[in-house]
């Protein structure tokens, strides 16, 4: 008996570690065959190999997460030609899929609809054909989607109303057609829905206008007709509708107002054709609500069938794992810890009271974790980094120290965290206090040298209108780079709008003035070419990067924080910059930064600290085209301001975020204009 149990427990181990093996390359199964259908040539992804892990951080623009599997593909504006193959669905842990900017043809594989998971899919600016398919209504857990400036034929599906957790929709410049489907009615979290530049037809469905998050509409240039609903007045300039003839409404100055033949087809989405036997029936498109008759027989044995298979597979898969679990806990405990990705890296930090465990019992603190590639980009026995012996006596910090001036990353210290980063307030030995950025390293770039360079140029940037870097520490233990910057006690600039009922500080004039002037300063230096820095593009200005000090001098945050981070980062952070208003528009476009990307974020904080408003409407750049102060000027300055100085920044505001990039102004000749 004894012998039988022996056998019993070999063969089970034995048919797990095949398991193991078959599970553990499924996911490097799917990428290769990706990487064959996306780059055929070999000549953008040599990086991933048959032979690779997927999660050392080797394989380009590829993110795991803490359970070892692939998070996040990142891969926009690589060069890729090829086509999106289905084997994209064998990653099931994919939360975002980065794609845009690249060349990619064919259809869009429906079995893209099995990652549940996926939040972002940015598919846009590529050379994709066919329809959209309507299984990506399944996709339960979307929350942008991006599939604009391609070559997508056929109708819009309804099924996309199920995307309840939507907040960008962008089908722009397609070859889309058919009518918008009333479903899209059902997105109440959709906050952006473009689509432009398609050969829509038919009315705007009433349901749209009811969106309570919805702040852009963008239906131009198609072929719509009928009347525009009311309700859609709130959106003011984010409703675009030029260049459909057969539009009308009441309140929309370019419209002409509605006839009654107008009103004859309110609630019919889109022509009907007729079909050969006089019946309504031809050239119905998907959005049309019908309800489809089958065959009695064929559809419940269907229903019934499939349901049958997969309780009894999902019976004998969880009798199978339950065993293999039993057999193999212990062993599981002692592999090792796979580096969490990026998105859950503050989550997965040590608490106060953790670290001073770990610290009793490793010889050095923190330093549970193994890192792949022995990542250390700054130890003592490597040379060739870039950096001078003054620059690393001068900025280089040792793990000890950083651990002592936040008493462990303790969260009584915790500033705050992103997906990326968290940030601790801290006193050094000197008693100085600065604010410490961790970074971990799955966020950083892969390359050293890469990772070096934008360190290094981290280091040359000095300005009195720029967040001073005291120095850095990467640590190979914990897996993390740290960046210690000067504390700034004053908060930043969003803290200081939306001031009401005496809840909060109000800005005189002057300081208003006076911050604007310095945040111009310190980005015409990141524009500069100067003898120990190159000239660099900061990306994601906003108030909230914009520091306060004790005399309320603006200092400018996060520049060229960028150069350290891999690409999925820093777009996510463009994402944020979007939401809030800052990206410039062109940026869909051209997919990359300029100096006027930053121009164009400058004129949108100007005109926020005109107004003391976070977010700028339609109705304050009237106003400020018109000089009406009481539309843009922030009424908790009670009249106290200069009405020279207003009309003057008024005026660079709007030539600052001007459409067309051409037409903005260079922060060297605003600054002439601002003295």
């Amino acid at each position: 008996m004894g012998f039988f149990i022996s056998l019993f427990s070999v063969l089970v181990l034995v048919t797990f570690s095949g398991l193991q093996a078959v599970c553990g390359n499924a996911e490097l199964k799917a990428l290769m065959e990706m990487k064959a259908a996306f780059d055929p040539e070999n000549r953008f992804l040599s990086s991933w190999t048959s032979d690779g892990d997927p999660c050392s951080g080797s394989f380009e623009g590829v993110a795991c997460n803490e359970h070892g599997k692939v998070a996040n593909i990142s891969l926009q504006g690589k060069g890729l030609s090829g086509k999106v193959s289905p084997a994209i669905s064998g990653l099931k842990s994919l939360s975002g899929l980065y794609l845009h900017y690249n060349s990619l043809s064919g259809e869009i594989p429906r079995e893209i609809s099995n990652l549940t998971q996926l939040s972002d899919l940015y598919l846009n600016v590529n050379n994709l054909s066919g329809t959209i398919p309507a299984e990506i209504g399944n996709m339960s857990s979307l929350q942008v989607l991006q599939l604009c400036y391609n070559q997508l034929t056929g109708s819009i599906p309804r099924q996309l109303g199920n995307l309840k957790r939507l907040s960008v929709l962008a089908l722009q410049s397609n070859r889309l057609t058919g009518a918008i489907p009333a479903s899209l009615g059902n997105l109440r979290m959709l906050v952006r829905l473009d689509l432009g530049f398609n050969r829509l037809f038919g009315s705007i469905p009433a349901r749209l206008a009811d969106v309570p998050q919805l702040e852009v509409l963008d239906v131009r240039n198609n072929t719509l007709s009928g009347s525009i609903p009311t309700a859609l007045r709130r959106l003011n300039g984010g409703f675009q509708y030029g260049d459909n003839s057969g539009l009308c409404g009441i309140g929309f100055s370019l419209l002409r107002v509605c006839t009654g033949s107008d009103h004859l087809n309110l609630n019919r989405p889109e022509p009907f054709g007729t079909a050969t036997n006089g019946s309504v029936a031809k050239d119905i498109p998907e959005s049309v609500n019908l309800q489809m008759h089958c065959n009695q027989t064929h559809c419940s044995n269907s229903s019934k069938t499939l349901p049958i298979a997969i309780v009894v597979g999902a019976i004998t898969v969880t009798v199978t794992l339950t065993v293999i679990g039993l057999l193999t806990f212990s062993w599981y405990r002692r592999q090792k810890q796979k580096i969490g990705s990026s998105s859950d890296t503050s989550d997965s930090r040590l608490s106060t009271d953790q670290a001073k465990e770990v610290y009793m019992k490793s010889p050095s603190p923190l330093i549970s974790l193994e890192y792949s590639n022995g990542w250390d980009p700054l130890a003592d026995d490597r040379s060739g980094t870039g950096f001078s012996q003054e620059v690393l006596q001068s900025f280089r910090f040792n793990l000890e120290e950083i651990e002592s001036a936040t008493q462990y990353f303790s969260e009584v210290n915790l500033l705050g965290k992103s997906n990326f980063l968290a940030t601790y307030k801290g006193i050094l030995r000197d008693g100085s206090v600065v604010a410490i950025k961790s970074i971990n390293k799955t966020s950083c770039k892969s390359e050293e040298a890469e990772f070096l360079k934008g360190l290094n140029i981290l280091t040359s940037l000095r300005h009195e209108n720029l967040v001073g870097l005291r120095g850095f520490c990467c640590s190979r233990g914990r897996g993390e780079c740290f960046l210690i910057y000067d504390f700034v006690p004053n908060g930043n600039l969003s803290r200081y709008l939306e001031v009401k009922d005496g809840n909060g500080q109000v800005l005189e004039w002057s300081i208003r003035v006076s911050i604007i002037k310095g945040i111009a300063k310190g980005i015409e230096y990141l524009h500069s070419n100067k003898v120990n820095k190159p000239a660099l593009v900061h990306q994601t200005i906003s108030a909230e990067k914009v520091l306060i000090d004790q005399r309320f001098n603006p200092l400018l945050s996060d520049s060229g924080l960028h150069k350290l981070l891999v690409d999925d980062i820093v777009f996510s952070a463009l994402k944020a910059s979007a939401a809030m208003g800052y990206l410039a528009p062109e940026y869909t476009t051209i997919g990359r930064f300029t100096e006027k990307s930053d121009v164009y974020a400058f004129g949108v904080i100007v005109f926020q600290i005109l107004a003391g408003k976070r977010r700028i409407t339609h109705l304050m750049r009237l106003g400020a085209e018109s000089c009406k102060f009481e539309d843009f000027i922030d009424s908790n300055l009670k009249g106290k301001f200069s009405e020279d100085e207003a009309a003057k920044l008024a005026r660079i505001a709007l030539v600052c975020t001007h459409e067309s990039p051409n037409h903005r102004l260079t922060m060297e000749t605003v600054i002439q204009e601002l003295s």
